[in-house]
């Protein structure tokens, strides 16, 4: 099930022209997290600006500051929503680290 902070990052991924959008439900498998999500930008200023404009828009609906990682070399932005990890690659990045497969094989 959805809830309401997927649905407002799945619309922001959206709204950025994110590729290739996948989430997967954590509930049973860590603590660290109720859901990963993982999409694919363009280019590293693409994934950069993905992961700046989500940490933004969760803050002004009031999920305070979202540390944002990694977004300075663009190859691969995480973005901590808390209960949600978002991780957003560029394609190859995406690719050679596989973490759909990873989390998919348990």
């Amino acid at each position: 099930m959805e809830t309401e902070l997927l649905k407002r990052i799945r619309t922001s991924l959206e709204d950025d022209k994110a590729e290739d959008i996948v989430m997967i439900d954590m509930g049973s498998r860590s603590s660290l997290c109720d859901a990963v999500v993982i999409a694919s930008g363009r280019s590293t200023r693409h994934v950069m600006s993905i992961a700046d404009h989500l940490a933004r828009r969760l803050k002004e609906l009031g999920y305070g500051n979202r540390p944002v990682n990694g977004a300075t070399q663009g190859d691969w932005a995480l973005v901590d929503a808390g209960d949600v990890i978002v991780h957003i690659f560029r394609p190859e990045v995406r690719d050679y680290y596989d973490l759909e497969g990873m989390w998919a094989s348990q």
